[in-house]
């Protein structure tokens, strides 16, 4: 798992974010679950942060497994600490000599770039022998790997620092504007003509999905697939995840077929996503690799309904308060909550006291059968919205 603490990383607008504080419990529900925590340092550092981005490291190096790093003084501190360094993508590492340049010194993985092909990332492990990383799934920036300018160039605000406010998404209009002035300064063709460009996100990349080929990355030598999910809700995590997970197993046991990949791009795309695309993965600069949707093509909208309220734990069921979306028997519900993680059901019968109702209204409360869930969890309907359209 690898998160941020709020500074030098690429996720500081995150909605939610870690600190110093958080590291002992970070690192001991990592290591209880068998699961590494690696800290993310991917920004670049200024000359007045040399003191704070130390005091970082020397705090998380007792609770984290490695460090993800793009700056080149942050590397050389980890190296002198005796840390295992990470190179993140946004060094743009994409041919062997670089990976054998940050071998020698102390680098333990690399996050290739990612444009590289599935050719490139074959050919650089078996030159090099290292340890590849090498994103599989969400989404992507226009720029090379990641270090985008757009963002501080118009708001002042640094896609290089964790802060970027996406203006590759939006749309854009050309205004004609005569260069030609009379006399008396004014505009020879004054006009106020104006086009709308189209598709409407003319910078805005397909999100990557490579679920229909985790077979060839695993056979070019990949140690670890990297899932993009800055500011991601839970069930994107879960079903990524989920996803990659089961893809990857069903590799190594000989089970990944055909009906098993449209069965998970089927799952991803009931989550958060663009356009799916295969990426840089099949050639430079790759084909159709703009989308045109301007929101998220998931299967479901996912509509507040109410809260759990209690939770009878012999009978496995859950009572919840209607507090917006009805629901009805037969309904797609999640349940998410900081302990309970998301938990998704499909709606049985409905109950309230001796009543078995078809609706659960707005103001009313109902039980129905449950996986284990808390009081104070949020219950969210999934309504499956038209194909092709956005929210």
């Amino acid at each position: 798992m690898y998160f941020g603490l709020g500074a030098f990383n690429m996720r500081a607008r995150s909605g939610v974010n870690f600190s110093l504080a958080d590291l002992p419990e970070i690192s001991a529900r990592c290591r209880g679950r068998g699961v590494r925590a690696y800290l993310a340092l991917n920004s670049i550092v200024f000359e007045g942060e040399k003191e704070e981005l130390e005091h970082v490291i020397d705090a998380a190096m007792p609770h984290v497994d490695a460090f993800i790093v793009a700056d080149w003084g942050a590397f050389d501190m980890l190296r002198r600490r005796g840390a295992e360094i990470h190179v993140s993508t946004q060094m743009s590492v994409s041919n062997s000599a670089a990976v054998e340049f940050l071998l020698s010194l102390g680098a333990k993985r690399i996050v290739l770039a990612r444009e590289c092909t599935l050719a490139e990332v074959k050919a650089i492990k078996e030159a090099t022998g290292a340890e590849i990383e090498a994103f599989v799934h969400g989404a992507q920036c226009v720029a090379v790997s990641g270090r985008c300018f757009m963002s501080q160039d118009a708001f002042g605000k640094s896609a290089c620092r964790g802060e970027c406010v996406q203006p590759c998404r939006r749309r854009y209009v050309v205004k004609a504007v005569d260069l030609y002035t009379d006399a008396a300064g004014k505009p020879v063709h004054e006009s106020d003509t104006a086009f709308e460009i189209e598709p409407h996100t003319v910078l805005s990349a397909k999100d990557l999905c490579s679920i229909g080929f985790v077979d060839r990355l695993v056979d070019a030598g990949v140690s670890s697939f990297k899932i993009e999910g800055r500011a991601r809700n839970a069930e994107y995590v879960k079903t990524c995840v989920e996803a990659y997970r089961r893809a990857v197993d069903a590799v190594a046991c000989g089970e990944y077929t055909p009906a098993l990949v449209a069965e998970l791009r089927r799952s991803l795309e009931n989550v958060f996503h663009r356009e799916f695309s295969e990426g840089l993965y099949f050639g430079r600069p790759g084909t159709g690799q703009f989308t045109a949707s301007e929101d998220s093509l998931s299967r479901y909208v996912k509509r507040h309904s109410g809260r759990v309220v209690d939770y009878f734990i012999k009978a496995g069921i859950a009572q919840v308060k209607i507090e917006d979306a009805s629901l009805r028997r037969g309904d797609l519900v999640q349940i998410h909550g900081n302990a309970t993680g998301v938990v998704e059901l499909r709606l049985g019968e409905l109950r309230r006291d001796d009543e078995t109702p078809e609706t659960a209204e707005r103001g009313t409360w109902v039980t129905f059968k449950s996986p284990r869930c808390r009081v104070g969890d949020k219950v969210f309907l999934l309504e499956e919205r038209e194909r092709g359209k956005g929210k």
